[in-house]
């Protein structure tokens, strides 16, 4: 260590050593900062790094008590054995790393916590400041040239655009609740835009952005100003910040703007595992997937669980050893990681939202399959497996409640893990139509069954979205059971004219008993269910059944358009249907 590094270094609980803001300098003269934590023996270590926006330096419990509380119910483990003063949102926890000879980097990303310079969430230049700083800390004395990369969410995010920059000391990645893609996974649904980056960007973002100084948060633990010591006016501190809810709402067609803020997966190539939650719905689960089948590694991995406790996998027992081996294998080539681990491990689920079994499969999604078509029968609200003798239809008030479908009480025991869609004939009264479906299950006595969301606890067992206008597909990367839309044209409706309509609907897992129902929701606003809602701490957010992934900006989806009437038609020429993933018993 430099002289300077050793006066920032000092003692934690668990006999570690800590460098505080260490300086990490990009190609444009910028510095960004980073906490070290390494072992308190001397010597060259793995690094397990994150870059972050939720600040290095604000602790997790601090700034996100709500979460934490949650967090520490649902495995008391995550906060044994360590202080959990360190741990920052979404990120490792050092304490729990340093113990296994690894050292851990948290680096703020720029304009964001003890880094200076503006704020462009998910860009082409943080893209390139992770790839950057990754190189950086592997070239460290105290690094052994082998960096990892791993975190939650926004952390996970900005591993597949750090993966796609190619460092040369990146030799493994976790991407861990990984969304991969602004246009279908973050700012849009199906072409239908969400509010989630606007209120992600006031609650969670400015409110940790560089420059605050003594006007932000406090380390309670370390007492370390969370935004730098930097103090910037208001108006500095305006223009330090892209609206990034205004640049993605700007840009609804793939027109170039996402190149570089997305995921380039044929230039992933180190080893990987991504790991991600069926309740993940709306966010996160998608990017995992796509990540995993169409990145370039040669050695990669997919890990479905359970979402219980949301943000609590990433901290447990299971999921800290789950990381280690695999980090065990890539950065200090022990264990047997790579024979040992299923390249896909499957968490089925059951109608209790209790895991049943951890199943080794070998491919994604799985080939043996039973692709199921479920007929719609409008006029008779059925879904079956015969599709209708004679043309039917019924319409719907877009703002309402929608059409709900149902099957027949299922004969026998059915599990049904995989992607779903939804081929859709729809005409409307206007020149657009937003479509939102969900699947839904309910018991014999037809009361529904919910799944644990993220972060919403009671939610559908899937969902899907299209916007009529963007319903162009991508020939190339479409499948039957994915539709892929091009996203490249808008093409009005003519009013009363019905459409074919293909509608990706997101993967799900459920082995459901017999004499249970499937059901479909069609209709053209967020679902909403009604149990008791639930208020998602930080952000003060009332969720009923939709996650926080809201899709409801009057600006964006105007009532005069999107509030139209729909009808849905059926038939032996126009047959609808919802294509179900059904696994044969062994």
């Amino acid at each position: 260590m430099t002289t300077l590094e050793a006066e920032r270094a000092t003692l934690s609980e668990v006999n570690m050593r800590i460098m505080w803001d260490v300086a990490i300098p990009m190609d444009d003269g910028v510095e960004l900062r980073a906490n070290v934590y390494l072992p308190a023996e001397d010597g060259s270590f793995p690094v397990v790094m994150s870059m972050t926006n939720y600040a290095k330096d604000m602790p997790f419990s601090q700034g996100y008590k709500a979460a934490w509380d949650i967090v520490v119910a649902t495995a008391p483990e995550v906060a044994q054995g360590t202080s959990t003063k360190y741990i920052s949102f979404e990120a490792p926890d050092p304490e729990k790393w340093v113990v296994h000879g690894y050292a851990i980097v948290v680096m703020d990303s720029r304009g964001v916590g003890g880094s200076p310079g503006v704020v462009d969430s998910w860009s082409a230049r943080e893209r390139r400041d992770f790839g950057i700083g990754i190189d950086w800390v592997g070239e460290q004395p105290w690094c052994n040239g082998n960096v990892g990369t791993l975190g939650m969410s926004y952390l996970g995010c900005v591993q597949w655009l750090a993966g796609s920059e190619q460092p040369k000391h990146l030799k493994g990645m976790i991407p861990w609740e990984a969304p991969d893609d602004h246009l279908r996974t973050i700012g849009y649904n199906g072409g239908v835009p969400g509010t989630f980056l606007k209120r992600w960007a006031e609650t969670q973002v400015k409110s940790v952005q560089h420059g605050l100084g003594s006007r932000g948060m406090r380390n309670e633990f370390t007492g370390r100003l969370v935004s730098g010591e930097e103090e910037l006016s208001d108006d500095e501190l305006q223009a330090n910040i892209n609206d990034i809810y205004e640049q993605v709402m700007q840009h609804p067609l793939d027109d170039g703007f996402y190149e570089g803020r997305r995921a380039d997966f044929e230039k992933i190539t180190v080893p990987l595992l991504s790991v991600t939650t069926w309740g993940a719905q709306g966010i996160h689960l998608r990017g995992n997937l796509e990540g995993f089948m169409r990145s370039a590694s040669e050695e990669k991995w997919l890990v479905v669980r359970e979402a219980h406790g949301t943000f609590a996998a990433l901290y447990n027992d299971d999921g800290l050893s789950l990381q280690r081996r695999f980090f065990d294998y890539t950065l200090k080539g022990e264990g047997d990681f790579a024979q040992t681990q299923p390249k896909v491990e499957l968490w089925i689920r059951d109608v209790n939202d209790q895991t049943i079994e951890r199943r080794a499969e070998s491919e994604w999604p799985l080939a043996r399959t039973d692709w199921t078509k479920l007929y719609l029968d409008p006029a008779a609200s059925t879904l079956s497996k015969s599709a209708p003798k004679s043309e039917t239809s019924t319409a719907y008030r877009a703002f309402g409640e929608g059409v709900t479908l149902m099957t027949e009480p299922l004969e026998q025991e059915t599990e049904i893990t995989g992607p779903m869609a939804a081929k859709l004939f729809a005409s409307a009264s206007t020149p657009d139509a937003d479509i939102y479906v969900v699947v839904r299950l309910f018991d014999e006595n037809e009361n529904e069954v919910f799944f644990h969301g993220m972060p919403d606890p009671t939610i559908a067992p899937s969902f899907g979205w299209l916007r009529a206008s963007q319903r162009e597909l991508d020939p190339e990367r479409s499948e039957p059971w994915r539709p892929f839309l091009s996203h490249k044209t808008v093409k009005p409706l003519w009013p009363g004219k019905v459409y074919e309509l293909d509608i990706e609907v997101w993967p799900t897992c459920i082995v459901v008993p017999a004499g249970y129902r499937l059901g479909l929701t069609i209709l053209g606003q967020d679902w909403e269910h009604d149990q008791e809602p639930f208020v998602w701490g930080k952000s003060g957010l009332v969720l009923r059944g939709s996650s926080m992934w809201f899709h409801d900006d009057p600006q964006y989806r105007p009532p005069d358009i999107y509030d139209n009437e729909v009808t849905i038609h059926s038939g032996p020429e126009r047959a609808s249907y919802l294509l179900v993933p059904v696994v044969p018993k062994a």
